[in-house]
């Protein structure tokens, strides 16, 4: 017993009631209280994020604090963070999960010209930046712009008959363009770009990744929903602009991903207002509302508005992608706000898997 009088058992009960925003279960119960230290009246918590890219740290700070505050003879509350991530949903699927990797997001869209691979280029690095291990991988192989976006050309390296992905901004990555001549076009059918994905995937040594971005080519053509079938997705994200043409195509590429048993982990709605650099004004340059109007008639949620920026394509062309180069921007913050809403989401379906695991291997009776 500490000279406060507490022991760590009442600290850990004290604690007890205090639930993981999102999950919205126990932080005892889900094993995230790894420590507790006692001096005196000064009490150290340790907690163990589900995600490095915690959307509501700050909520659960405040949450243990209050808790351990309320005890008798506690002076001052310290909290240590660390975070282990979860593998999530492909787990739940029939397709190997790939060898290192806890979990795979799919960046998708239904129509190109909307900012897809900027989309993901800047999700995977907010992700990176948020502390998390991650991959990138460019599946767009008719159109490869990452290594633009991402201002790295060069030869992968071998080791060992493995391709050793290139590394810029905390990020591994492989993309096509590092392979071929970038003024030559790829004529290949679908099978040749299926093979050539599953190369990527299984002959990449991408290590221990917390998750895998996949760009992916735009479109629901054969091509792609075979990609799709092929990957041992854990979620996908569909990006669109606000205008009803790329809502229309957004909702195919919705479709495509319930039709192949994919969690959508949300909408991302890209150029979705123009800030004027003058006075300030909002102008909806593309309509406005229309990421929110699908979002909610399929039930997923809007994971941020990007607003349109001339510096995020300033950015994408110079190989400095707008979250490195401004990263207290409108438009910075909107892709690090989606990124932790999408890992907030993947680090609940992985604490529930479990449970369905449980739920589908209970016997039934007659």
């Amino acid at each position: 017993m500490s000279q406060s009088g507490l022991t760590k058992e009442q600290v850990i009960e004290a604690l007890r009631p205090v639930n993981d925003p999102e999950i919205g279960r126990s932080l005892v119960d889900l094993g995230m209280i790894k420590e507790v230290e006692i001096s005196g009246g000064a009490i150290t918590v340790h907690v163990e994020l589900t995600t490095p890219a915690c959307p509501l740290r700050a909520t659960i700070e405040t949450d243990v604090r209050d808790a351990v505050m309320a005890l008798p003879g506690v002076k001052s509350v310290d909290l240590k963070f660390t975070s282990r991530v979860r593998a999530s949903g492909a787990g739940m699927t029939n397709r190997q999960p790939l060898k290192g990797v806890k979990n795979v997001i799919a960046v998708a869209s239904g129509k190109g010209g909307v900012g897809k691979s900027t989309v993901a280029v800047n999700l995977a690095i907010a992700l990176a930046q948020d502390g998390a291990s991650v991959g990138l991988l460019d599946a767009d192989v008719y159109g490869p712009s990452i290594p633009i976006m991402m201002g790295i050309q060069a030869q992968p390296m071998m080791k060992d008959d493995k391709i050793i992905p290139l590394d810029i901004y905390g990020v591994k990555i492989m993309s096509i363009g590092f392979l071929i001549d970038p003024d030559k076009a790829l004529i290949w059918r679908g099978p040749l770009v299926s093979q050539l994905i599953t190369q990527f995937l299984k002959d990449v040594d991408w290590g221990e990744l917390d998750y895998l971005v996949v760009d992916l080519p735009p479109g629901t053509g054969d091509a792609q929903l075979t990609l799709v079938q092929q990957i041992p997705l854990s979620g996908a994200i569909i990006v669109t602009t606000p205008q009803n043409v790329a809502l229309a195509d957004a909702i195919k590429g919705l479709a495509m991903f319930k039709e192949v048993k994919t969690t959508i982990l949300g909408i991302v709605e890209n150029m979705s207002y123009f800030i004027c650099p003058c006075c300030g004004e909002e102008t909806d340059i593309f309509g406005s509302g229309g990421g929110q109007r699908v979002a909610e008639q399929n039930d997923v949620p809007l994971l941020a508005r990007v607003p349109l920026e001339p510096a995020v394509r300033a950015g994408g062309d110079a190989g400095t992608p707008i979250i490195v180069s401004e990263p207290e921007s409108p438009p910075a913050e909107a892709f690090r706000d989606a990124a932790r809403k999408a890992a907030a989401r993947l680090a609940v379906d992985a604490v529930n898997k479990p449970r369905r695991e449980r739920i589908m291997l209970r016997p039934t009776t007659r």
